[in-house]
């Protein structure tokens, strides 16, 4: 019966190039390897390697194994690695529940990095929207979740503060309200609004509907396309209009009870139904050492 020490043998051969070269790598005497390929060989009755150069060259069947046997070894290390963190007791799912406005590829290099720490972890990332994201967390279906935090104190969660984000009011480039030099709560109301809310119909407290004419969608993204398509105006977040502002295509609406856009505070919620494990535990620790500002997820 062949071994998982032959197989690795084996694979070390083919990718050296040599006996000699896959004994200096496993640090062993070269008489060795070919003796633990040679039983391999005879254990499998089969011929891996063409022996009658200086150089081994796989045979057909060896070519045919190759592949065959690195599977075997990375279910293995597969095994392995599952076997010392279910003796760590590393947790074996984390679910982030986050505002999908919040995300972005400065967050997503923040939390990458977990994924050689923790290879056996399965991450289940979920973008929704921020009463979502708190439902989420409240029922225990995610361990922690980013959202735009509305000073509550939660009595059934654990919280703390990541930064703030900047909310904009926005039409397009060819709206009449682009056109004002400033522009009043009684001229927002004129025109169509487009609004995000939730999927149980709940609006942010600072981007609800105050038109008479109301356009939804679930998510910020949709909303912003809507504008561009002159539907109507809306309150979104800075960090998503920027380009479209650079472009033209989109202007900030000079609002005048808004110099400079609304601000509010971008938080962490932590379920308490979940064991704080050793991959919930780097990442608070990953996220308590960044922060949201100047529309980009930053470190201290």
């Amino acid at each position: 019966m062949y071994s998982f020490e032959q197989l690795k043998v084996f694979v070390t051969v083919c990718e050296s190039g040599s006996f000699s070269a896959a004994a200096r790598k496993l640090k062993r005497a070269q008489s060795g390897v070919s003796q633990s390929i040679a039983n391999l060989e005879i254990a499998i009755d089969q011929d891996l390697f063409n022996r009658e150069k200086n150089i081994p060259v796989l045979t057909n069947t060896g070519k045919a194994l190759l592949p065959v046997v690195k599977s075997i070894l990375d279910q293995q290390k597969y095994f392995d690695q599952k076997v010392e963190s279910l003796t760590q007791e590393d947790e074996h799912e984390l679910i982030i529940a986050i505002d999908e406005s919040i995300i972005d590829k400065n967050f997503i290099k923040i939390i990458s990095s977990l994924a050689d720490q923790f290879p056996i972890t399965h991450f289940d990332i979920i973008t929704t929207s921020t009463f979502d994201v708190e439902d989420l967390v409240r029922r225990g279906k995610a361990q922690i979740g980013i959202i735009y935090a509305d000073g509550e104190l939660k009595v059934d969660m654990d919280f703390f503060l990541l930064g703030q984000a900047r909310f904009l009011t926005v039409s397009s480039a060819t709206h009449e309200l682009s056109q004002m030099s400033v522009v009043q709560d009684s001229d927002l109301k004129r025109y169509r609004q487009c609004v995000h809310r939730s999927s149980k119909q709940r609006e942010l407290w600072f981007t609800y509907g105050i038109s008479s004419m109301l356009w939804y969608a679930n998510n910020h993204k949709t909303i912003i396309d809507l504008v561009e398509q002159n539907v109507g105006w809306a309150n979104v977040p800075e960090m998503m209009v920027m380009e479209g502002i650079q472009k033209g295509d989109l202007v900030a609406l000079p609002v005048a009870h808004e110099h400079g856009g609304w601000i509010t505070p971008v938080g962490c919620l932590v379920s308490r139904s979940h064991i704080n494990g050793p991959v919930l535990t780097s990442l608070l620790e990953k996220l308590k050492g960044h922060s949201l500002e100047n529309n980009q997820w930053q470190a201290n």
